[in-house]
């Protein structure tokens, strides 16, 4: 097993990860299992940003914060998010 690093490392994949058009992301949903583009999600947008949820079960998938100098996700109604490259 390789030596561990900082998360400086991470600098790499998460740029790409967050420079990458989301819409055609795919996420299964922890709610139900479902596994679909976040294009398919409903959003309810809200002063401070928006819950995104499940298109199938109306489970929240992630709800973004935007604040004026930071944007924070919450991801935990999904299993995971799978980004194209």
């Amino acid at each position: 097993m390789p030596e561990p690093v900082d998360g400086n490392s991470l600098a790499g994949p998460l740029s790409e990860l967050f420079s990458a058009d989301l819409r055609t992301a795919t996420a299964r949903c922890l709610g139900c299992g479902d596994v679909s583009e976040l294009a398919r999600a409903t959003v309810y947008p809200d002063p401070t940003g928006y819950v995104v949820r499940c298109g199938q079960c109306d489970d929240v998938l992630m709800v973004i914060v935007e604040e004026p100098n930071s944007i924070c996700l919450e991801l935990r109604g999904m299993s995971w998010l799978k980004v194209p490259r």
